[in-house]
């Protein structure tokens, strides 16, 4: 692999996008023998990754842990109040003790800026676990769910209705980066960096595809074979919660935007889901929702970056 740290998405080239997803894919197919008693699988034998969360976290904690282990590393839970972190320590010093005792740095934290920072004095390899700015695990998985559903990305289109945060960014970069149309629908005022979708339209542009951002959710959703949302109000903003829910109405996820859709259109949310606000419970857990198995492949995307960086099998490689 030819990056040290996966910080967002374009630490990534677009080949190594793809072949990462086949990699998930494969490790995906061996779990069950893996988890039946087979043969361990060893790439991070001998090795181990903190796991540093400062915001709370279900499936990223849980995947991300169950991964080293499955790959036959050891995996350190630690939350910054546990550290020196939430005594006024740098993160930078921080990041030069971690990384004589650990191979490796899965990190959820709030500023990118901290994420690079421990990436530049650790010395060892850091994933992106959620920042503010990105969440690049999480649009792998997506990837691989739509990828799972369609055999492929040529022609396909996947629509993005709500705000234009992390979740948002890594989804435009890496839909771009294999040549998957995005839409993006945003209400004034919550739209996604100007820079990011510069970036993501200039991928887009060397793999045949579009990438468009507007403020009509139905014209969005129109002939689209994938329609995806996440929560209106993340983590750090419950103090804009009812300004936001008047602010995003007309941009919920329902059976309205689902109609308008392609044919055998399928429903994403990256989880956790607030029934009734920017998804209905209806569509959520109705027949055209892969929200479980999005969650799922959490589990087998970071498998593979883990191996990549961490265990120096490099995507596409055999383990």
């Amino acid at each position: 692999m030819t990056v040290r740290s996966l910080l967002g998405i374009l630490d990534l080239a677009p080949d190594e996008v793809v072949a990462l997803l086949d990699d998930a894919a494969r490790l995906r197919a061996a779990r069950p023998a893996l988890v039946a008693g087979g043969p361990p699988d060893t790439t991070l034998r001998g090795r181990t990754v903190a796991l540093l969360f400062e915001k709370p976290s279900t499936r990223t904690r849980v995947s991300f842990e169950v991964a080293v282990a499955e790959l036959g590393g050891t995996p350190l839970p630690l939350s910054g109040a546990e550290l020196q972190l939430g005594r006024g320590e740098t993160v930078e010093d921080t990041g030069r003790v971690l990384g004589r005792y650990v191979q490796g740095l899965v990190v959820r934290t709030f500023g990118q800026g901290r994420l690079r920072a421990l990436a530049e004095h650790g010395g060892v390899p850091v994933v992106n676990a959620l920042t503010d700015a990105e969440h690049p695990c999480q649009a792998l998985a997506d990837l691989l769910t739509v990828r799972d559903e369609f055999g492929s990305f040529e022609g396909r289109t996947l629509t993005y209705v709500g705000d234009g945060n992390n979740v948002a960014h890594s989804l435009l970069l890496a839909a771009a980066s294999v040549g998957l149309g995005v839409r993006v629908a945003h209400p004034a005022g919550y739209a996604p960096d100007p820079a990011v979708v510069a970036d993501a339209r200039d991928r887009a542009a060397a793999h045949g595809s579009e990438v468009t951002v507007s403020d009509d959710p139905l014209a969005a959703a129109r002939g689209a074979d994938a329609l995806y949302t996440d929560v209106w109000t993340s983590m750090g903003q419950e103090e804009e919660s009812v300004r936001r829910l008047r602010d995003f109405a007309g941009f919920q996820l329902d059976a309205r935007l689902l109609a308008a859709a392609a044919d055998g259109a399928v429903v994403l949310h990256c989880l956790p889901a607030h029934r009734g606000e920017e998804i209905s419970a209806e569509v959520l857990d109705g027949p055209a929702s892969r929200v479980l198995n999005q969650a799922e492949n959490r589990l087998h995307v970071q498998k593979a970056v883990l191996a990549a960086l961490v265990g120096g099998v490099g995507p596409g490689a055999s383990a």
